[in-house]
């Protein structure tokens, strides 16, 4: 079995001992249908689909798939809206929303999906397979909002090569992070390397190795490491975390490269979680290594809310689901014990 196969094989062992309830607002989506079938014969998760409820009844009919597990739920017709209404304007009316604004967000699938997970209805919730990065998070960021311990709420990828599985970050969400938001970005994706059994050795990536070149970009790299590693020390001295940058990509994780460029680096090569400058970067990197080299990418995995809400690529397969609602189940599991 390939390492790609065995890490998420292993994160769905994790699902499965303590599965959760997980929202998809896409019903529409076939690949959602398909996936949730997956989902909840293999007992990773208890899942409830937003959408029409005959249609997707239909569906798994003719396909003579059990609906054990599955709860369809139609956002326009729910019981629920009176109650999401009031909530819903409660959290927003301090930004000039109305009573009957709130009653039309509430009918759409993302924003009915986010507040059954901020009224503890549901764990988590997963949207992306045909909406937007930003239908996916606007609702969140309104609704269950930013955990107190951090200035941002980013994303990461989870990339499983045949020998290894990184951490890329961010590559889905934050357009140009600045020092502050690059040195959370980097905490929470050391944090999310720890929850999931990657090393949280962790490079902030630049073109520049050690002060090779110097710029505006270069220096914001610097103190971003310098601010990252001040608060792990500060926050997390216990936890077996390290940061390093500026580092090029090749002294990042290629020891022999590393020995030349940056012989006093921490970590000598061997980086886990990679945290890229800015957006353009960080998503021109995960596709070009998911397309040109065979890299299963798990993700857009967002970091720093409250609650789990996770994003999906809209050329995600039916085993992408699967595998983010496996980390979804598992990120619950850990807000738990937190």
């Amino acid at each position: 079995m390939s390492l790609q196969r065995a890490f998420i094989k292993n994160i769905i062992e994790k699902a499965k001992k303590d599965p959760k309830h997980i929202v998809f607002p896409e019903g529409e989506d076939t690949r959602i249908l398909e996936a949730a079938h997956v989902i909840t014969k293999e007992k990773i998760a208890k899942i409830t689909i937003l959408g029409d409820e005959d249609k997707i009844s239909n569906f798994y009919d003719e396909k003579g798939y059990s609906k054990e597990n599955i709860s369809i739920v139609d956002p326009t017709k729910s019981h629920d809206i009176p109650h999401f209404v009031e909530l819903f304007y409660i959290l927003r009316k301090h930004k000039g929303i109305s009573i009957e604004q709130a009653k039309e967000f509430v009918k759409q699938n993302n924003y009915f999906g986010t507040l059954l997970v901020y009224d503890k209805m549901a764990d988590a919730l997963i949207s992306g397979a045909s909406h937007s990065t930003a239908d996916t998070v606007r609702p969140a960021l309104q609704i269950i909002k930013a955990s107190r311990k951090t200035s941002i709420v980013s994303s990461m990828f989870f990339m499983c090569f045949d020998e290894k599985t990184l951490i890329f970050a961010d590559c889905g969400l934050v357009e140009d992070p600045n020092d502050k938001q690059l040195a959370d970005m980097a905490i929470q994706s050391a944090l999310t390397a720890l929850q999931f059994d990657i090393e949280p050795a962790v490079a902030l990536l630049s073109y520049s190795t050690k002060g090779s070149a110097e710029s505006q970009m270069t220096n914001k790299i610097v103190r971003a490491t310098k601010i990252a590693q001040e608060k792990i020390a500060q926050l997390y001295p216990d936890l077996p975390i390290k940061i390093d940058g500026e580092l090029q990509g090749d002294a990042a994780i290629v020891p022999s490269v590393a020995i030349k460029k940056c012989p006093g680096s921490i970590l000598q090569g061997n980086a886990k979680v990679l945290v890229f400058p800015d957006l353009n970067a960080g998503n021109i990197a995960y596709k070009l290594v998911q397309r040109l080299c065979g890299a299963s990418a798990f993700g857009p995995i967002l970091q720093g809310l409250k609650r789990p809400v996770n994003d999906l690529s809209r050329g995600c397969s039916i085993d992408d689901i699967v595998g983010v609602t496996a980390i979804t189940v598992v990120q619950c599991q850990q807000k738990e014990n937190e």
